[in-house]
C-alpha cells in the first residue's frame, strides 16, 4: 500500500500515565483509506489508551500519530470535522427524544446529514419520537452510531459498536460498516467479539500489555496457529494404531475418552493421511471435524503464550 493512501499512521507510540504506568509501549501501524482495521486485546491491553490518542483526546507521551495527515491533538480543528466517534457509552439526556438528541448533536457537526437519514441508516427511523430513556440498550447503541455518522465522516472510530445488540442488530451493523467501507470511509474498530473482527476487518492488530503481539489480515494471523482435526477413535483402536504422528505432521494431540484431537500446521496433508488410514482400515471416523484455526483460537493462544512468558520472567 502506498503511504499516500494511509489516513491513519502510528509510529513508535507510547502513553505513560501518572505513577509511571506504561499503557502503550511503542506500537506502530497504518490504516488505508476505505479499510476496516480492528484493534483487539484483552482488558488492560492498551486499546482504549491507543484509540484516545488517535481521536486526539490526549497527546502521546512519545511517538507520532497522524490522522488524515494531521496531528489529531494539536491540529484538532483540521481533523475533528472529518471524523466520527462512537464511544462505548454516549450519555444522552434521557428526557429528549431520539430525533431531538440527533438534532442537538447535528448542531455541533459541520455539514451534518439530515437527521432522518442518519436514523434510517441505523434502523431507528421508527423511533424518532421515542424518549431516550425508553430505548433498549441495543437501541441506544444504534443511536450512538447514528450520531457518529451525522457528519458523513472520512474516518470512523467505533468502540465496541455492537455491545448490547441482538443477533439481527449486530448483522445489520456489520452490513452498514461494510457499506461505509465500500464508499471509502476508513473504519477503526475495537471489539470483544472476535467473530465480528474476523468478518469485518481487512487487517487487525492484537495488543497485549501495550504491545502488538500479532498483526496482519485475519487469515494471516490465524494461519500462524495450528489447524484442528478431531474424531472418535473406532472401537478397539488406539492412538498407537494410527500412522506415526510425525508422519502425519501432527504438532500436538490430546485425547478425551474416545475423542482424539490432532493439531497440525499442514491441514491438507494430515487430513488426507488420516482419511486414507481410515479407508484402508475399513473404519468410520465418527464426529469427524476438520477446521482451520479461528481468530478466537489465535487470540487465546497469543494470550496464553504471553501469560507463560510473564510467569517465566517473574519466576
Amino acid at each position: 500500500m502506498d503511504t499516500k493512501e494511509h489516513v491513519i499512521e502510528v509510529t513508535d507510540l507510547r502513553r505513560v500515565y501518572g505513577g509511571g504506568f506504561e499503557a502503550v509501549r511503542g506500537i506502530g501501524f497504518q490504516v488505508g483509506r476505505g479499510e476496516v482495521f480492528a484493534l483487539l486485546g484483552t482488558n488492560g491491553a492498551g486499546k482504549t489508551s491507543t484509540v484516545e490518542l488517535l481521536e486526539g483526546l490526549a497527546p502521546p507521551t512519545s511517538g507520532r500519530v497522524r490522522v488524515l495527515g494531521h496531528d489529531p491533538h494539536t491540529e484538532r480543528a483540521a481533523v475533528r470535522p472529518r471524523t466520527g466517534v462512537m464511544l462505548q457509552e454516549g450519555g444522552f439526556p434521557s428526557e429528549l427524544t431520539v430525533a431531538e438528541t440527533a438534532r442537538m448533536w447535528a448542531g455541533c457537526v459541520s455539514g451534518a446529514r439530515p437527521v432522518a437519514e442518519a436514523l434510517a441508516l441505523v434502523g431507528l427511523g421508527g423511533k424518532a419520537r421515542v424518549r431516550v430513556k425508553q430505548l433498549s440498550g441495543g437501541e441506544r447503541r444504534r443511536l450512538d452510531l447514528a450520531l457518529a455518522l451525522l457528519g458523513d465522516p472520512e474516518v470512523l472510530f467505533l468502540d465496541e459498536p455492537t455491545t448490547g445488540l441482538d443477533a439481527e442488530g449486530r448483522r445489520d451493523t456489520w452490513e452498514l460498516v461494510r457499506a461505509l467501507r465500500d464508499t471509502g470511509t476508513t473504519v477503526l474498530l475495537t471489539t470483544h467479539y472476535l467473530e465480528e473482527a474476523e468478518c469485518l476487518a481487512d487487517r487487525l492488530a492484537i495488543l497485549h500489555e501495550g504491545r502488538i503481539a500479532a498483526a496482519g489480515t485475519p487469515a494471516e494471523v490465524t494461519a500462524a496457529r495450528p489447524a484442528r482435526i478431531s474424531f472418535e477413535l473406532p472401537e478397539g483402536y488406539f492412538v498407537a494404531d494410527l500412522p506415526p504422528l510425525d508422519q502425519l505432521r501432527v504438532c500436538a494431540h490430546e485425547a478425551d475418552g474416545r475423542v482424539l484431537r490432532l493439531r497440525t500446521h499442514h491441514l491438507q496433508h494430515t487430513a488426507t493421511a488420516v482419511l486414507t488410514w481410515a479407508d484402508r482400515a475399513g473404519v468410520e471416523l465418527r464426529g469427524l471435524d476438520v477446521r482451520s484455526a479461528s481468530l478466537e483460537e489465535a487470540f487465546l493462544g497469543i494470550a496464553r503464550e504471553a501469560a507463560r512468558r510473564d510467569e517465566r520472567t517473574t519466576a
